[in-house]
């Protein structure tokens, strides 16, 4: 599905079935170097359960045109857009009170990993109106990034996204344990990141390292917040998740045994079983 916002060509999957603004909306936010694929069997699931789905490509990733925002704070108010694009939190019925006010209706729930937990979370505490609930995936506040990470971005990109996986997977990732028998985590995770454009990388590193309003933006939630963390992830330390969850009024911590930064790709079902029971 291609969106125009603020004048440039958006992409947003919608899981196999076509998007409808009178159903609920998942939201699936990639993380930094990342695209919509990174949520298949997830995106997919929502989809044929009754939901709509936009699984995005943020601006300059994938299929998205134009260049990547420099801050979190632009790519929340920039998924604020879209939900306004496509209706998203509409009023799901024409003749109901909301529908008459002209006001929106809690249907849209965020979905977002690393950077796009950060934006899932700045996007619900500055845009609350349509949001029912956010969950929140491979997540810290603050998301600080290593000089080391920082410049190999900037200048050595490929030794950058060799640092990322072998920090993004736990030991069992690094050999295998794919669910797809053929398929390895690793060498799939570098093709995806190699496919963005160049340039890409260090912008997104440099929002996460930059985001200073994790905390305050926590502390304004109005929506139920699930953070799932992986007990091995050497990216986005559990502890500064536990950290978080004790800044949020209403919020469910699943922490999966074994498992990463990469958490979509190395344990596919336990995090759907996760959104499961929160979304559905």
């Amino acid at each position: 599905m291609q969106i125009e916002i603020n004048g440039e060509s958006a992409y947003a999957y919608t899981g196999g079935k076509p998007f409808d603004a009178a159903l609920p909306c998942v939201v699936f936010i990639h993380g930094a170097q990342n695209d919509h694929s990174v949520w298949g069997l997830q995106s997919r699931w929502f989809a044929h359960h009754g939901f709509s789905v936009l699984a995005v490509d943020l601006p300059g990733h994938g299929r998205s045109a134009g260049k990547p925002l420099p801050s979190i704070e632009d790519l929340a108010d920039w998924i604020e857009l879209l939900l306004e694009k496509v209706g998203a939190g509409s009023a799901l019925h024409t003749g109901d009170s909301a529908s008459r006010a002209g006001n929106t209706a809690k249907t849209v729930y965020l979905v977002g990993h690393s950077m796009g937990s950060l934006t899932a979370l700045e996007c619900a505490a500055r845009h609350p109106a349509r949001i029912a609930r956010i969950a929140l995936i491979g997540t810290a506040v603050p998301m600080p990034v290593s000089d080391a990470l920082l410049g190999a971005a900037k200048d050595r990109e490929p030794k950058a996204i060799a640092m990322i996986n072998a920090w993004s997977h736990s030991p069992r990732g690094t050999i295998g344990g794919n669910t797809v028998p053929g398929m390895w985590l690793l060498g799939a995770s570098r093709r995806l990141m190699e496919r963005q454009k160049p340039g890409v990388l260090h912008n997104d590193l440099a929002a996460c390292n930059a985001y200073t309003r994790g905390m305050e933006a926590a502390a304004a939630l109005t929506c139920p917040v699930l953070i799932i963390s992986g007990k091995r992830d050497m990216m986005t330390n559990p502890k500064a998740a536990t950290k978080l969850a004790a800044a949020i009024k209403d919020v469910k911590h699943k922490s999966l045994d074994g498992a990463g930064h990469a958490l979509m790709a190395e344990q596919p079902d336990a995090v759907l079983d996760a959104l499961r029971g929160f979304i559905a």
